[in-house]
């Protein structure tokens, strides 16, 4: 998949299939509308192009406003995003930079400037919900009149849902849920990792670059004074301050050898330790594996990329009143994850709903 930063850039392809949106998460719904892209693309003999924003749109606006909880708790980095992108087979993504003067921007440039003579569009598909241009004027009819009259076609899909099972002992059926981003966030923020997962398509997950830390948890639990063989953790920076997800996690760890290794995870701020670490400030996945490879030595690890599957929420993040509160706490964290996976819990993730087929409605115009 070719990535492209704005559409003025030579390699950017002449002609498209364009759909357009955030893709916070690429759920299941992203991945129906992403599948359609590539049959219609494939049908025209064009390249499909996901057109999306960075920052998110309501980032920018929360900090036009200074009203930082207006912003939308993030589900995936940029880095994460791409890389579904590019697994839904996308051929390639122009990343937009969200601000004022594309928050200003009217509808019908937005149609001529990005759209025709920027991305090339011959075919755009959109969300039931699609809002563009400035104060959110442009919809549907107005892309589908546009469209008409510049010579590219224009569709929309409508939305997709997962069914959920009834709970144990309820005399209701199963209740169907739309997949969104908005749905995806709640359940993050909630600790629901099976009702994300099923949301999503897969596990939640979040890769990254290993790099340095405070090297502070080598030392807690250590089996001797000075030692460094205690709680060597992992850690990957989470490039966006207001996280979806956070607290001690069950998690399965990708890139580090043959298989995946079971571990724990804190992704947060780590309210226990001091903010003016190396990695003060900054929101941090920290995990630390129940195994390690032997093969690449106490300090191998740094410089990979790994992926980090949140399994299964343990607690919120907590302040310990001391080190030795906090080596105990860690302690019991790792005993809860044993316990998860030994009861065989980490293959079942997610598999509880049943997804509908909604999705393949449409209108073709």
């Amino acid at each position: 998949m070719q990535i492209f930063r704005g559409f003025r850039h030579p390699g950017v392809a002449p002609a498209s299939a364009v759909t357009i949106g955030n893709f916070d998460g690429v759920h299941r719904g992203h991945q129906a509308m992403l599948g359609l892209l590539q049959t219609e693309a494939r049908h025209r003999g064009l390249p499909s192009c996901v057109l999306t924003f960075e920052p998110h749109p309501r980032d920018y606006f929360a900090g036009v406003a200074r009203r930082p909880e207006l912003a939308p708790a993030r589900i995936a980095t940029l880095r994460d995003k791409l890389s579904e992108l590019q697994a839904c087979g996308v051929a390639q993504t122009v990343v937009l930079p969200f601000d004022a003067q594309l928050a200003s921007q009217s509808p019908e440039q937005f149609i001529d400037e990005v759209l025709v003579r920027g991305l090339g569009a011959r075919y755009v598909l959109v969300g039931d919900d699609f809002r563009f241009g400035a104060k959110r004027a442009g919809d549907f009819a107005m892309l589908h009149a546009a469209g008409a009259a510049r010579g590219f076609d224009v569709a929309r899909m409508n939305s997709y849902e997962v069914s959920y099972p009834a709970a144990p002992g309820s005399d209701e059926g199963p209740r169907a849920l739309r997949v969104s981003s908005s749905a995806v966030r709640e359940a993050l923020t909630a600790g629901r990792m099976d009702d994300a997962a099923a949301l999503l398509g897969r596990p939640y997950a979040i890769s990254g670059h290993v790099v340095h830390g405070r090297k502070l948890g080598r030392a807690l639990g250590a089996s001797a004074p000075g030692g460094t063989d205690g709680f060597r953790t992992l850690n990957l920076r989470f490039k966006h301050w207001k996280p979806a997800a956070s607290g001690i996690f069950v998690v399965r760890v990708h890139g580090l050898g043959e298989r995946p290794l079971p571990g724990v995870a804190n992704l947060g701020v780590r309210p226990s330790l001091d903010p003016n670490d190396v990695n003060g400030g900054r929101v941090l996945l920290e995990t630390h594996c129940l195994e390690w490879p032997a093969s690449l030595g106490p300090e191998g690890a740094y410089g990979k990329i790994v992926r980090v599957e949140l399994l299964h929420k343990l607690h919120d993040e907590l302040r310990y009143t001391s080190l030795e509160a906090l080596t105990a706490g860690i302690a019991q964290d790792l005993a809860d994850a044993r316990a998860y996976f030994a009861a065989g819990s980490a293959g079942a993730a997610g598999s509880s709903h049943a997804e509908t087929r909604r999705q393949t409605t449409r209108d073709r115009i």
